[in-house]
């Protein structure tokens, strides 16, 4: 995918569509994201749109307008299908011929304006589903600082596995229980080992966590037994979203051993419904360093591309809404800050090592990053982190705190990117409520 600036990438780009040129808005014209939507409450089908200010371009109703042609009329009817699938394995050619369409008919100075503006919905009124049917989801644990911060919590001077720095590890994710902002679900039951206990016992998680993490979806796939390169990875994503990897702590430390998380993350996976596109986040690509004194990554994690800019500069918020909080309507406190280019490892190079042994992605196969927490103080992406393992709670804003999550919680991640001589893109927000475990049946 190529990393150089164009013309919808000009901060002085301003859109027909007033809301969008406000300051701070998530959806200037220089973003343009997509989702799928329908007017909230009503049997409409579910279809394509992309987010301009406070409103959604309709992309069904702009396909039957009539006003785009070649291949980004093509894109617009593949997006106006109730999943992005088929827009997905469209390819990057066609997600960029729709996304400059779009531009053009968006821009302040267009003459199609008026027929453009019926296709415009409230983004008030409308309802979002997952943004595509996915078929596997391949969850990453790639931070450094969180990895540490896990890892010292039990054993102070410790360090990562040896195999940290040597590749991205991964395992794979529950696809079923994906759900995008706005879902609800049951804290959930499993087997845990009691501090000092010989014997587990069957209950609710008693140390429910949330984690920090982007959605990296997948365009085009490849063929099984035929590896994606590194320098052709960033062509097989599609774009870049919020994700919210729910962790039962105390079920994932008793099950992981010697295999990786099965219950304690399988119960539900929140993602934003807006996603970003790799074009419009080309202005906050940054270099990707290792380290001194680290390993170098082998030959096929590794090119002067990603060394350059491999990196992406997306900050990241958590916010956390407590039961009390929203009967006072206090609002939510923000838990921590950071950044994604702090990662360890970059999405390309996700992408490469998750091929490399012949594994076949497929249009609409989503990545999450990993927990994102940076090097300072306030960065953690993770309460058991900020917590210290439940040892240091975290103080809200009603004088509450959290050690772990409580039933009623409200976790919503935000993020962004800024920097001096570009505009501001944002992500939305991922949006996720913790309600009571349901009983279990009386034997």
């Amino acid at each position: 995918m190529s990393m150089a600036l164009n013309h919808t990438h000009d901060p002085a780009a301003r859109s027909w569509v007033d809301n969008a040129n406000a300051e701070g808005s998530d959806f200037p014209i220089q973003n343009l994201p997509f989702s799928v939507f329908r007017c909230k409450g009503s049997q409409e089908a579910f279809r394509g749109g992309v987010a301009i200010g406070d409103q959604v371009l309709d992309l069904g109703a702009l396909a039957g307008a009539g006003l785009l042609d070649g291949s980004a009329q093509q894109a617009a009817q593949a997006a106006a299908q109730p999943e992005l699938n088929a827009l997905f394995a469209l390819g990057a050619g066609a997600w960029r011929a729709l996304r400059h369409g779009v531009f053009a008919l968006l821009k302040e100075d267009a003459a199609q304006a008026d027929t453009v503006r019926a296709c415009l919905v409230p983004q008030a009124e409308v309802e979002h589903a997952l943004p595509a049917r996915v078929g596997d989801y391949t969850d990453f644990y790639t931070s450094l600082d969180h990895a540490l911060n896990i890892t010292r919590l039990m054993i102070p001077d410790g360090d990562v596995t040896p195999n940290f720095r040597w590749l991205p590890i991964a395992y794979h994710g529950r696809a079923s229980t994906l759900g995008v902002s706005g879902q609800r679900f049951r804290r959930p039951m499993g087997q845990a080992l009691p501090p000092g206990g010989r014997t587990p016992v069957h209950q609710p998680c008693a140390k429910l966590d949330y984690e920090l993490e982007l959605a990296i979806w997948i365009g085009t796939g490849n063929a099984a037994g035929e590896p994606i390169p590194l320098a052709r990875a960033e062509e097989h994503i599609f774009g870049i979203g919020l994700l919210n990897d729910w962790s039962a702590r105390d079920i994932q430390m008793w099950e992981m051993a010697p295999l990786g998380p099965f219950l304690a993350k399988n119960f539900a996976t929140t993602v934003s419904p807006w996603i970003v596109t790799m074009e419009a986040l080309v202005p906050y690509r940054t270099p990707f360093p290792r380290p001194a004194g680290d390993p170098q990554p082998l030959a096929y994690l590794d090119d002067a591309a990603q060394r350059a800019a491999g990196g992406i500069d997306i900050r990241l918020e958590v916010w956390l809404e407590s039961e009390q909080a929203r009967r006072g309507a206090k609002g939510p406190t923000r838990l921590s800050a950071t950044s994604f280019r702090h990662q360890y490892w970059t999405p390309a190079q996700m992408v490469a090592h998750h091929t490399v042994g012949g594994c076949a992605l497929q249009p609409g196969d989503l990545f999450g990053s990993g927990t994102v927490s940076g090097p300072g103080a306030g960065e953690a992406g993770a309460i058991i982190e900020l917590a210290r393992g439940g040892q240091a709670p975290v103080a809200l804003s009603t004088g509450e705190q959290r050690a772990f999550l409580e039933d009623g919680d409200a976790v919503i991640l935000r993020g962004w990117c800024e920097k001096p001589g570009h505009a501001r893109i944002g992500f939305g927000e991922s949006r996720g409520q913790v309600l009571p475990t349901i009983a279990a049946p009386a034997r």
